[in-house]
C-alpha cells in the first residue's frame, strides 16, 4: 500500500458530492481518484467541478476492476449498500458505506460476512460517533460513573419533515424505495447511538409504528418503540417526522443517577451512594439518596464525516482502530427491523428474530404498494441502474 488511499466513490448525489469534496481537500492522505454514476450528465458535473485527475465511469464494474483504487465509498440508495459493498470486498478493495447499512438485516449480514472473509478494512459513516457529547457518554457509562443502566428514555420528533419533501422523488417514502420512514431514515443515527453509548441492545421488542399517519405516504412518519434488555432494564425510543417544534432528548438512569442529554449539552444527576445501597441501609421512612447536579463539560469539535473519513483513512494506512466499524451497521438495523416487524405482527419481538419473515413482510409491502400505482412510477431495485 502506497502512503496515499485511492478512493472511488459510488453514487453522485448530494452526500456523494459531499464526500467528494472533503476527499479531495480535507482527508490527510486519501486522493479522490474515480466516480461512478450511470447517468452521463452527472458524470460531466464531476468533471467539471472535480478535474480531470478523476477518472469517471457509468458502470461500477468496471470502475472496481480498474486498477486506479485502493477503497470505495459508497453512497446510493440504502438497498444497494449490500450487495455493492460485497462486489467490492470481493475485487479486495477497502470499503465505507453510507448510513444505513442496509435495508434488512439479512443482507447486512451477509455483508458482514464478507467483509471478515475479505480482511480488508471495512466503515459505516456514523458521522455521530465523533460528535464529543456522545463519546463523553459513552466514555461515562462504560467507566461506571452511572452504575448498572435501569431505563432508557429517547425523544427524537426533532426531524420535521413536509409532505413536499416526500412529493420531491417518486422513490422516497416508499417501501420499493427507501425500506422504510422515518426509522431508516431521520432515525439510523438515534438508533446506533442508543446501543453504541450503552453497550446495551434489546432482548425484544413491542413497538407502535404509525404508518402515513400524518404525511401521504405509505411508510412509518411516527413510532413509539418500548424495549426489554438483558439485564432487565427497560428503554422507549419515540420518533417522528411530524412534531413542530420537535424534541431531543435522551435521559439515561442508572442505579448511581441520571444522565440527560438535550440542547447539545449533557446533565447528570449523581447520587453520593448507589439507589440499592441507599434503599438497603435507609432507616428513615420518607427519603431519597442525596444527588449531585453536575454539568459535564464537553470539548472538542465535531468533525462528523470528516473525521470519520480520516478515520477510515488512517485505518488503512496505519492500522487505526475504526470509530464506526461497517460491521456495527447491523445493529441499527435490527433495531429498526424489530420495530417493523412488531407493528406488522401485532407483538413481541425476540432479537434475534426470524429475518427471512421479515424479508417476506417486507416484499409483501412492496408488491401491494399503492403509493408506486399512483405516482405511476417504476421503482428500479437493480444495483447498477437504481442510484
Amino acid at each position: 500500500m502506497s502512503q496515499k488511499v485511492r478512493f472511488g466513490v459510488i453514487g453522485i448525489g448530494s452526500m456523494g458530492i459531499k464526500h467528494m469534496k472533503l476527499l479531495q481537500q480535507a482527508v490527510n492522505g486519501a486522493v479522490l481518484s474515480a466516480a461512478c454514476h450511470p447517468r452521463e450528465e452527472r458524470l460531466a458535473k464531476v468533471k467539471e467541478q472535480f478535474g480531470d485527475s478523476v477518472a469517471v465511469f457509468d458502470s461500477y464494474e468496471a470502475m472496481l476492476k480498474s486498477g486506479q483504487i485502493d477503497a470505495v465509498l459508497i453512497a446510493t440508495p440504502h438497498y444497494d449498500h449490500p450487495a455493492l459493498a460485497i462486489q467490492a470486498l470481493q475485487q479486495g478493495l477497502h470499503v465505507l458505506i453510507e448510513k444505513p447499512a442496509g435495508v434488512h438485516v439479512k443482507a447486512v449480514r451477509e455483508m458482514n460476512e464478507a467483509a471478515e472473509k475479505s480482511g480488508k478494512v471495512f466503515g459505516i459513516i456514523y458521522n455521530q460517533r465523533t460528535n464529543p457529547l456522545y463519546r463523553k457518554l459513552r466514555e461515562l457509562i462504560a467507566s461506571g460513573e452511572l452504575g448498572e443502566i435501569r431505563r432508557t428514555n429517547w425523544i427524537t420528533t426533532d426531524s420535521y419533515r413536509s409532505q413536499s419533501y416526500f412529493d420531491s422523488g417518486s422513490w422516497r417514502a416508499t417501501w420499493a424505495g427507501e425500506g422504510g420512514g422515518v426509522l431508516i431514515n431521520q432515525g439510523t443515527h438515534p438508533l446506533d447511538l442508543w446501543q453504541w453509548v450503552t453497550g446495551l441492545m434489546p432482548k425484544r421488542v413491542r413497538a407502535f409504528c404509525r404508518f402515513g399517519q400524518y404525511h401521504d405516504i405509505e411508510v412509518e412518519d411516527e413510532v413509539t418503540a418500548y424495549v426489554e434488555y438483558p439485564n432487565g432494564g427497560t428503554g422507549v425510543f419515540i420518533a417522528s417526522t411530524a412534531e413542530a417544534p420537535g424534541t431531543n432528548r435522551l435521559e439515561i438512569t442508572g442505579d448511581r443517577g441520571k444522565i440527560v442529554v438535550e440542547n447539545d449539552e449533557m446533565t447528570f444527576w449523581r447520587l453520593r451512594v448507589s439507589e440499592r445501597e441507599f434503599n438497603r441501609t435507609f432507616r428513615g421512612g420518607f427519603g431519597t439518596p442525596e444527588c449531585w447536579k453536575c454539568e459535564i463539560p464537553v470539548g472538542g469539535e465535531n468533525p462528523s464525516h470528516r473525521g470519520i473519513l480520516q478515520n477510515f483513512t488512517d485505518a488503512i494506512l496505519q492500522g487505526t482502530p475504526l470509530l464506526a466499524p461497517g460491521s456495527d451497521g447491523i445493529y441499527g438495523v435490527t433495531l429498526l427491523n424489530a420495530m417493523l416487524l412488531s407493528t406488522w405482527t401485532d407483538g413481541w419481538v425476540e432479537l434475534p428474530f426470524d429475518e427471512e419473515l421479515y424479508v417476506q413482510q417486507l416484499e409483501l409491502r412492496i408488491a401491494n404498494s399503492t403509493m408506486r400505482k399512483k405516482s405511476g412510477a417504476s421503482v428500479v431495485l437493480d444495483v447498477e441502474q437504481s442510484f
